[in-house]
Formats: C-alpha cells, sequence, structure tokens
C-alpha cells in the first residue's frame, strides 16, 4: 500500500523540482520508509491523439521536404501537395502539427481540418480559414485581399444560409465573391484561389492541412485533387498536405487517375531501434535524467517502434521510477506492465468496444493472422460464412476505423498490436 504524503516544505537553496515524496507503508512487517519518485509534472513523455513529444526524431525528411515546399511556394515555384500515410500511432499528426507549426512561423494563412467529424470539407475549410482571414483585416487591407475576404464571405453562404461573416470593412465596392454555386469543386476552387492571391499580396503563402483524409467523401477527394493539381499548374501560392491511412494512396488514385504523379507520397512507419532509443533518452536528457541501456532497450523492443507506445511506456516507467537521476530495467519493467494495461483499458478497448458482436466475431478471425492483414476468404472459413454476406461487417469495419483494406480482398488493423489484444480478450 502507497500513500501520498504533502510535499515537504521548501527550503531556500535546497529545491528540487525533479522529485517528489511518498511515503510506503509495508503492513505485514510495520515498516515505514520515505521514497524519492520522479515528479510526474515534469514527466516528459506524452501519449496523445497528435500531442507533440518533447523530443521529435526520426522524421527529419519530412521535416525538411515541408521546409522545402514553403521555400519553393515563397519564391513562386510549385511543389508538390504531401501525402502522409501510415497506421495509428505512428505520429502522422504530430507531424501536420509541426507542419503548421512552421507555416504559422512564416506568418501564413494556415487551415487546419480533420475529415470525418460531422462536418463536411466545404464547411470545415470555411470555418479554419476564417481566423487567419480575419487577423489580416486592417483599414490598409491591399485589393486581394479585400477580394478574398468578399470571396469567404460567399463561401460561408455557401453552406449556412442563416449565418454571415462580417470582416468589419465595408465590402460592397469590392470584387470576388461568386463561391456559393453550390457546386464543391467550383466554389472551393474559388475560395483558395482568391486566398492563395491573397496571401502572395501580403508576400506569405496559403497552407492546406486535412488529417484523416481517407474519410473524405468521394466527391471531396475529386474536387481537392483537381484543385491541387490548379494550383500547381497556375503557380499559386497554396501548398497542400494531407495525412491518413495506408489505404489514402489508394483512395486518392481512385478518385483521380492523376494523383500518382500529383501528389508526393511519404509512408510513416515504426522507428528504428536506434531512433526509438533517441525518443526516451533525449527527452529525460531535458530533465538531467538518464536511462540505464538495458532500461531503454526493453522499452524499444516492447514497443516495437511506436512513437505512441514508446510514449505511454516512456510515461508510466517515470512515474513508476525511484529516481532521482536514473531510470533502470526494473523501472522499466513495472512502466511496461502499466503502460500496457494502459493500452489495453484505452487505445485498443475503446476500439474493440465501438464494434457489435458479429464485428467482434470478425475481428477475431482476422486477429489469427496477427497485424500482417487477412484475406476476406480465409476470415469467411473461419467463422464458417460466405464472404458476400461478410461484406456489411467489413464495411462498418473499415467505416469506423478499425480496418482498412490495404489491397483487393485483403483487410487489416489501423492500429498495431490490435490483434494480440483481441488474443486476450475471453470469448462469449
Amino acid at each position: 500500500m502507497c500513500i501520498l504524503a504533502p510535499t515537504p516544505p521548501i527550503v531556500k537553496g535546497h529545491l528540487d523540482l525533479r522529485v517528489t515524496y511518498a511515503v510506503v507503508y509495508y503492513s505485514t512487517i510495520g515498516l515505514h520508509r520515505l521514497v524519492q519518485l520522479m515528479d510526474p509534472v515534469l514527466n516528459p513523455y506524452s501519449p496523445g491523439a497528435g500531442r507533440p513529444p518533447s523530443a521529435l526524431v526520426g522524421r527529419d525528411m519530412q521535416r525538411q521536404s515541408w521546409q522545402v515546399a514553403l521555400d519553393r511556394i515563397e519564391r513562386d515555384r510549385t511543389t508538390q501537395p504531401i501525402v502522409l500515410y501510415g497506421l495509428r500511432g505512428v505520429g502522422k499528426t504530430v507531424l501536420l502539427s509541426e507542419f503548421s507549426r512552421c507555416a504559422n512561423e512564416r506568418s501564413w494563412i494556415v487551415a487546419r481540418v480533420e475529415a470525418g467529424v460531422g462536418k463536411s470539407l466545404r464547411e470545415a475549410l470555411g470555418e479554419a480559414l476564417h481566423g487567419p482571414l480575419t487577423d489580416l483585416v486592417r483599414p490598409s487591407a491591399g485589393k486581394r485581399l479585400l477580394r478574398s475576404l468578399k470571396t469567404a464571405v460567399s463561401f460561408k453562404a455557401s453552406y449556412d444560409i442563416i449565418g454571415t461573416w462580417n470582416f468589419g470593412l465595408d465590402l460592397s465596392d469590392v470584387g470576388g465573391g461568386g463561391a456559393d454555386t453550390g457546386l464543391l469543386e467550383t466554389d472551393l476552387l474559388k475560395l483558395l484561389h482568391d486566398v492563395a492571391a491573397a496571401a502572395a499580396e501580403e508576400d506569405t503563402g496559403l497552407a492546406i492541412l486535412i488529417d484523416e483524409a481517407q474519410d473524405l467523401g468521394d466527391d471531396e477527394l475529386a474536387a481537392l485533387c483537381s484543385i491541387a493539381h490548379t494550383a500547381g499548374q497556375d503557380s499559386w501560392r497554396c501548398v497542400f498536405a494531407l495525412a491518413g491511412l495506408p489505404s489514402l494512396p489508394r483512395i486518392l488514385a481512385e478518385a483521380k487517375s492523376y494523383s500518382e504523379r500529383l501528389f508526393s507520397f511519404q509512408p510513416i512507419e515504426h522507428l528504428e531501434d536506434r531512433v526509438a532509443a533517441l525518443v526516451l533518452t533525449e527527452s529525460a536528457a531535458n530533465e538531467n535524467v538518464t536511462w540505464d541501456p538495458d532500461a531503454t532497450e526493453h522499452i524499444v523492443r516492447e514497443a516495437a517502434g511506436y512513437p505512441y507506445f514508446l510514449q505511454q511506456f516512456g510515461q508510466d516507467t517515470w512515474n513508476e521510477a525511484p529516481g532521482p537521476r536514473a531510470i533502470t530495467l526494473t523501472d522499466a519493467r513495472v512502466g511496461v506492465a502499466r503502460g500496457q494495461a494502459a493500452l489495453d483499458a484505452g487505445f485498443f478497448r475503446v476500439r474493440w468496444d465501438r464494434a457489435t458482436r458479429s464485428e467482434q466475431r470478425y475481428l477475431r478471425a482476422m486477429a489469427a493472422d496477427g497485424d500482417q492483414g487477412s484475406g476476406s476468404g480465409e476470415i469467411a472459413t473461419r467463422i464458417g460464412r460466405k464472404v458476400t454476406s461478410l461484406g456489411p461487417a467489413r464495411a462498418n469495419l473499415i467505416a469506423k476505423g478499425l480496418v482498412y483494406a490495404p489491397e483487393h480482398g485483403v483487410v487489416a488493423f489501423t492500429v498495431p498490436g490490435m490483434a494480440d489484444f483481441i488474443t486476450r480478450q475471453p470469448e462469449h
């Protein structure tokens, strides 16, 4: 039994923020002792959807390609839109956040949206652009900026006939508008063209960032590909970045036949062992804490190089370590055990519970193949059903984001380790 005691009084000259204290009571022998624990407030690890790690390592190529894209746009040169694709938990959203930060540092107009959250692409992009455009409003606004504001007002009317935008300027004698035909590609093309022109007038650029892009509708994907194509052909000051599951390149190719030449496709995969170790050690070094090599090796092996798992195991190891300056193999083993329990209770459990009983049977049949993917025919054989009868369950699981189709006739889990979690679940 462990009971947290009040933090000791702070004595001038003896403040150490890296440790906190706990009174440990051993009921069997009646002993008490004071144990130093790592301060959870200073824990440098942060598992969570898209939460930036304290040490973003192993993604230098993607970050560099984005910097080059911004540089090229600022010099009125064209650049390919970027597509990041990979399993959940590999850091795609973190990279989009990094892309957004870099563009914002250059005072670009940035619209960042997430598909599949109850808003159409039309509405999501319109609302995302309102704030950045508002920030540019001033009495001395140039003609292109004023034009983009009027076009944005008309675009708002295309999806919200009640709500109106008022940028605090009289736009009655300003050209622009016309982004309210109701045709997505036409309206979005007009909006992004005028906003990109306003960005050029401000000597910046426009960045459109879309997460979970595999959840866009067919018409939205087709419109986005067409507009990105036009932006490149006509040298707009605009760059696109999309992120999604491994199926995203195929989905884009189905939307427009030229997509394989339009985008720069960049797979985001698990980290190599050496890089994964740096995620742990560099984060701790910022707090003057070191990892014993065997402790690092244990976490890296158990996390299999997946950034989300590294953050989860790192966080729980830190919180369980006596400290104050080093993390040992014993600490790492406890951290992995607690981290795995946390993943089972949250990361995996919420996905498993979203599936119906029949869908869980489908997932259990997939789990026999691990995380490598399963053929639809083999799944049907294990369940004892015809392939065609399992079509609705398969479609529902894809819609819920639990599985994806890497190729025709094959399905795979969207999160690593899901197969092992399922095998640990009792059958009903």
